[in-house]
């Protein structure tokens, strides 16, 4: 977490929290939704405004942790901005390694240690256990799977998507069950 970010917390510790209005898509897309968008539909039905700024995605990716219930949030300086997921905390990108397992790198930038398990789900989405925690892995780096698997480098088993959640301890949309608490 950046250190001004830090400074921010303990300058105003009780900022309340900002629900619903930032999203992480499948292809580690960073959408704001506004009170607009949010009237229109939940995501992913509907996305928002893509981020493009690169130096706002970079800050983004500094200061976004999950806290003890598993909801993945943005630390805004004071105010902690929780993220709506379409798939998962992470989205992984793959970089081939000669005839080794292909390099996992997140859509935040920070590499995977280690693959621990693989998961295909019903809508034929490949999934990746590691030591950072559970990711997607983008689309356009199917074929790199697809020779780690072909090389049994990676055995994916089935899964049904809504079993990842509860297994890896982490919530699509804060939002909702923010409401459904409140």
């Amino acid at each position: 977490m950046d250190e001004i970010v830090k400074a921010a917390l303990k300058k105003w510790p009780n900022v309340p929290h900002c629900w619903g209005w930032l999203a992480l898509d499948a292809r580690g897309n960073w959408s704001m939704r506004d009170e607009r968008v949010q009237r229109v539909g939940p995501f992913p039905q509907v996305k928002g405004s893509r981020i493009l700024h690169e130096k706002l995605r970079e800050f983004i990716h500094r200061n976004y942790a999950a806290d003890e219930r598993g909801a993945w949030f943005f630390q805004n300086g004071p105010q902690r901005v929780y993220v709506e997921l379409e798939a998962a905390p992470f989205v992984w990108r793959l970089h081939a390694q000669g005839d080794g397992a292909p390099a996992v790198t997140s859509h935040t930038g920070v590499a995977a240690q280690g693959v621990d398990a693989t998961w295909l789900d019903e809508q034929g989405r490949l999934f990746l256990a590691t030591d950072l925690g559970l990711g997607i892995v983008h689309t356009l780096d199917m074929g790199l799977a697809a020779d780690a698997v072909e090389r049994g480098q990676w055995a994916p088993q089935e899964i049904a998507f809504a079993e990842l959640p509860r297994r890896y301890r982490y919530v699509l949309s804060p939002a909702a069950q923010h409401a459904a608490q409140a």
